[in-house]
C-alpha cells in the first residue's frame, strides 16, 4: 500500500470502469482526497483521470454535495430552489420542531433532570445549535470526543471546546462554568 495514502476505498460501475477514493498524505503533511477513474481501453491498458482536492477546499466539496443530494433529493418539486431547500433543512434540525415530549428543556420541566440523558443536559447548557445541527447533536459531538466521559469534560479548556463547530465563547464559557460547579459540590462533599 502508498504510504501517503490514510484511507482508501474502491468501486466498479461496470467490469470495465472502476473509481477510487483516496485519502492522502502531500508532502507537506496537509491531507487531500484523490478520485480515480480507471477505465479498460479495448486493447486492455487502462486509461486514468485523477481528480485532486486539497485540505483548504474539504468545505467546498462538502457543501457542493450536499447542495447537489439536496437538489436530487428535491427535484420533483418544481420552484423549489437550493435557499427554501436550506430554510427547510434548517427547521429539521431545530429542537423548536421535535415533538414536545422529546425536547429536553420540556422532559426537565415534567420528568426532572435525572431523566434526560447526557447529551440533553448538555444541550441544555449549550442553549442552540447550529443550522445543520440541534443542540443535542452538537453536545453529542463533545461527549463522544470526551469517550462518553463526563469527568473527561474535566479536562477540556476554552481553546479546546471553542474547536467545535457551532461552539464559542458563551457556550464554552457555560459548560466550563458547569463543570466547575460540579467540581466545587464534589469537593465540599455535596
Amino acid at each position: 500500500m502508498n504510504r501517503n495514502i490514510i484511507a482508501s476505498e474502491s468501486f466498479a460501475s461496470s467490469p470495465k470502469r472502476h473509481y477510487f477514493l483516496d485519502f492522502k498524505l502531500a508532502e507537506n503533511n496537509s491531507n487531500y482526497i484523490q478520485i480515480t477513474r480507471s477505465d479498460q481501453q479495448p486493447d486492455l491498458t487502462y486509461k486514468t483521470s485523477r481528480v485532486n482536492v486539497f485540505e483548504k477546499d474539504f468545505e467546498f466539496l462538502i457543501q457542493a454535495f450536499a447542495a447537489l443530494f439536496h437538489s436530487a433529493a428535491y427535484q420533483h418539486q418544481q420552484d423549489v430552489g437550493m435557499k427554501e431547500i436550506r430554510e427547510q433543512l434548517k427547521s429539521a434540525h431545530g429542537i423548536k420542531n421535535w415533538p414536545p415530549e422529546l425536547r429536553p428543556r420540556e422532559k426537565l420541566c415534567d420528568y426532572g433532570a435525572e431523566a434526560l440523558e447526557n447529551a440533553e443536559l448538555l444541550a441544555i447548557l449549550i442553549g442552540s445549535g447550529t443550522p445543520n445541527e440541534s443542540a443535542v447533536g452538537l453536545a453529542g459531538r463533545i461527549l463522544d470526543k470526551a469517550g462518553n466521559d463526563l469527568h473527561a469534560l474535566v479536562g477540556f479548556d476554552l481553546k479546546r471546546l471553542c474547536r467545535f463547530r457551532g461552539m464559542g465563547i458563551a457556550k464554552s464559557c457555560a459548560i466550563l462554568a458547569a463543570v466547575e460547579l460540579a467540581k466545587r459540590i464534589n469537593s465540599e462533599g455535596g
